[in-house]
């Protein structure tokens, strides 16, 4: 007794000489505990989480009393007794200190851990401990009991990244620690003692013994029943390492988000616990993520199979140099019951490091039979029929490929790591793809990003293709030129000859030929035909008329940055390169009537009380705000004077934004544009579309010289999407390789889904739009009686005042009788 009074003595002397110079514990009932960056869609499914400390802080009340008291049995059994430090348990510290010169048993409290953890360094000297003993009896003089176990709980380190038991209990075991048995709480509760060395992930045996260190203590001190003891203590091992919980595979969104957030807040939006809620639809980004993935790996298997990666493990097999299937067999066979378990437990671990990348999945060849093979993944052996390797062709170039394989043993060997994708019809052999591609799909009314795929995978490349590739749309990029061509007296029923022409343009620094893909010229064309066939001569000789100038000044409030485009003929083809995202942003402006939106991703940010930091104030369109105004305009023009409760008074509409878009169309050269490209879907490149079975689809391919990009750009008046496909270093993609075939079939098939249960939504037909009957042929007034008139809208100001002089066959007899000519798509 009179050892520990004179501890208590020394200790009381100390802490009255240091009490002034320590920090203020009052700090800590408003300690801001570090927690992770997390990016969610707009309805709330976690994207990703950025951040080296995972914590989930929970509070006492919240705490399973389970687990308190697997705590208090291993770290502290008198916390509730003591008043911040354990005499005992210190003395018995400091004799061994004196006795070994090593310090073996810390002797430190709850409370003390607090002290260091919250305040301290982990340096082990004299003076940090005494000042870790004067800390915690400052603290237990400012908090209750129950709030210091609150702090110990959400600050302690516990491995794996996992900073406090709620995140350790979703690192280890992958649900809250309010969802854990006995054995797992136990487990958890042993940890603070060696976090990295003892964890079960890195050392499972040595955190079994831990653990059941923990329930003995728990035993001993009549915590637990013997029974329970017995059965927690038998049971195995069963954590195993689980990442942060992604609901929603997007990882290019992620990255841009990250990004977007050091800027704002620096290296705090790691550690602040800020939550990021963006513009993404959860349904429309996992339909964007299938679709793309899907038509990059149908691209590459009609491109042939590349020479496969060598074994990734040893077969543990004496096979000779060139061996027969009969052969390898034999001696695989004749092996595997004395090594073949090792060797699957070997490739199994292979296997583990790697990631599956969507829709393909890594897996090894284990055998290899006469009508497939089977291959290892996910710990088990799979059969892959020969039906699902009959596509590997080998790949000789990009325009031939080799012989259809006879037999699984012409293609894969045991041993080779392989990709595998699930499809309805079972497994099929897949390979890495070398094309690349991007997607992005928006609002048009205000440009919030619905989905964005920015690659095939971000695991073998960070590059961001729909922000960061500039690349040639080619005639994806001719609406916006005949948009101009519209705006400036221009009608849909304008004639334009499409004949060989040669430009000597200084600007171009040579003679230039240009010309149609198929190396036909059509003659007159009317410029929606010209527009739906994408006859690139027209849309030069348009060009050329308007002048280059002019169609870079009104082009560019679509989103294109100036710097970007050509200001000569070669814009008329697409030559200018931009990003998908400039193009989709484009393309909004059409899909929306007529109005200037820009693309925005993150839709509001909340800090960690999900107090709301930023909310997004997109510039959006407003029809009614619009109508209103006009209404107004025309009650003023004729000198009304409408009573104070007449809408005319003042054009106030209901939830109208704040930042309204600026109109850069007007409403009839928009509808006369958006007439025309509804006609590429309907009779033009963009067919394929119609198997959506929609009225209200309008869009068009690009494909640039040499087939190096593909594309397509389409909408609804509710989503816009664009699609690219092409190599990252520009290649061809093939003499067979168009927008249409393409890029084209995945923007149907993410479509499809995308605006699954979204009504059909007409554009509207604006007033001063007429239609009247033409003759296709020279674009003017149809005579009365003509057999081959067709239907053409234009601005009542334009409509043509002479008739046809004559009847003329030929292609209008096909538009005449309703039928789809089968157009190549055009280069550019």
């Amino acid at each position: 007794m009179s050892i520990f009074a004179g501890s208590g003595a020394v200790i009381l002397a100390i802490y009255l000489f240091l009490a002034p110079t320590l920090p203020d514990t009052e700090e800590l009932k408003n300690v801001e505990l570090q927690t992770p960056l997390r990016v969610y869609t707009e309805d709330g499914r976690l994207i990703s989480e950025f951040g080296e400390k995972r914590r989930s802080p929970l509070t006492y009340e919240e705490t399973p009393k389970q687990f308190i008291n697997a705590l208090l049995a291993s770290e502290d059994d008198s916390f509730f007794e003591h008043f911040g430090i354990d005499l005992k348990g210190l003395a018995r510290a400091v004799f061994e200190l004196m006795r070994t010169g090593r310090k073996k048993s810390g002797g430190s409290t709850i409370t003390m851990q607090v002290a260091k953890n919250y305040y301290l360094s982990s340096e082990k000297t004299f003076a940090r401990k005494f000042t870790e003993i004067m800390l915690a009896l400052k603290i237990e003089q400012a908090l209750t009991k129950e709030e210091i176990l609150e702090l110990y709980i959400n600050k302690i380190y516990l491995g794996k990244r996992a900073y406090g038991i709620e995140a350790a209990a979703q690192v280890y075991y992958g649900k809250s620690i309010k969802e854990l048995n006995l054995a797992q709480l136990a487990m958890i509760a042993g940890l603070p003692q060696a976090p990295s060395a003892a964890n079960p992930i890195n050392n499972p045996q040595r955190a079994m013994d831990r653990r059941n260190y923990v329930l003995a203590r728990m035993r001993t001190l009549d915590m637990i029943s013997g029974e329970e003891f017995e059965e927690a203590a038998r049971a195995p091992v069963t954590a195993r390492y689980h990442g942060a919980v992604s609901e929603i595979s997007a990882p290019y969104i992620a990255e841009m988000v990250r990004r977007d957030m050091v800027e704002r807040f620096g290296e705090e939006a790691y550690t602040a616990g800020y939550s990021v809620y963006t513009t993404v639809n959860s349904v429309r980004q996992l339909a964007a993520n299938r679709a793309l993935q899907a038509g990059i790996l149908k691209y590459d298997r009609d491109h042939g199979y590349r020479a496969p990666k060598p074994s990734v493990a040893p077969v543990m097999l004496d096979v000779p140099s060139d061996p027969s299937l009969k052969e390898w067999q034999d001696k695989a066979d004749a092996s595997r019951d004395i090594d073949w378990a090792q060797t699957l437990d070997d490739w199994s671990e292979v296997l583990r490091e790697q990631e599956e990348l969507g829709l393909i999945a890594p897996a090894i060849v284990t055998k290899i039979e006469k009508t497939g093979v089977w291959f290892l993944r996910d710990g088990a052996e799979f059969w892959l029929p020969m039906s699902g390797i009959l596509w590997a062709k080998p790949y000789v170039d990009v325009n031939i490929v080799g012989k259809e394989p006879t037999q699984p043993s012409a293609v894969l060997t045991v041993g080779q790591q392989i990709w595998i994708e699930d499809t309805k019809e079972g497994p099929v052999l897949a390979q890495l793809p070398e094309v690349e591609g991007a997607l992005v799909s928006m609002k048009p009314d205000d440009g919030a990003i619905q989905a964005l795929v920015g690659g095939f995978s971000p695991s073998s490349n960070q590059f961001n293709r729909v922000i960061q590739a500039d690349r040639q749309p080619g005639s994806a990029f001719k609406p916006f030129i005949y948009s101009a061509a519209l705006a400036n007296g221009f009608t849909p029923a304008s004639i334009i000859n499409d004949a060989p022409v040669v430009f000597e343009d200084a600007s171009l620094e040579s003679t230039w030929r240009p010309e149609n893909h198929n190396g036909k010229f059509y003659g007159p064309t009317r410029l929606r035909e010209a527009l739906y066939r994408s006859q690139n001569l027209v849309s030069i000789r348009i060009l050329k008329q308007i002048g280059p100038s002019t169609a870079v000044k009104y082009v560019e409030p679509f989103g294109f940055p100036r710097s970007k485009l050509n200001a000569d003929l070669s814009l008329a083809l697409g030559a200018s390169a931009v990003s998908p995202m400039e193009l989709a942003t484009g393309y909004c402006a059409l899909a929306n009537g007529g109005f200037a939106v820009k693309p925005y991703l993150i839709h509001r940010i909340e800090d960690n009380s999900r107090n709301i930091l930023f909310s997004a104030d997109p510039v959006a369109v407003c029809h009614a705000c619009e109508e209103a105004k006009e209404r107004a305009a025309l009650a003023a023009a004729s000198g009304q004077l409408p009573d104070a409760d007449d809408e005319i008074a003042a054009p106030v509409v209901a939830e109208a934004p704040t930042n309204e878009a600026p109109r850069i169309m007007d409403k009839r050269t928009h509808f006369l544009m958006i007439s025309m490209l509804k006609d590429v879907v309907r009779l033009g490149t963009g067919q394929r579309a119609l198997a959506l079975n929609r009225d209200d689809l309008a869009g068009k391919t690009g494909t640039t010289n040499d087939q190096k990009d593909a594309w397509f750009s389409g909408f609804s008046p509710d989503l816009v999407t664009t699609v690219w496909i092409g190599f990252d270093q520009p290649q061809t993609l093939g003499k067979w390789a168009f927008g249409s075939n393409t890029a084209l079939p995945v923007w149907v098939d993410y479509m499809g889904d995308a605006l699954k249960g979204v009504p059909q939504h007409p554009f509207e037909q604006p007033d001063g739009i007429v239609s009247v009957r033409i003759d296709p042929a020279t674009g003017l007034l149809a005579r009365p009686g003509q057999t081959d008139a067709i239907f053409e809208y234009f601005r009542e100001e334009d409509v043509p005042h002479e008739f046809a002089g004559s009847n003329t066959a030929g292609d209008s007899e096909l538009e005449s009788s309703g039928q789809s000519e089968v157009t190549p798509e055009q280069l550019f």
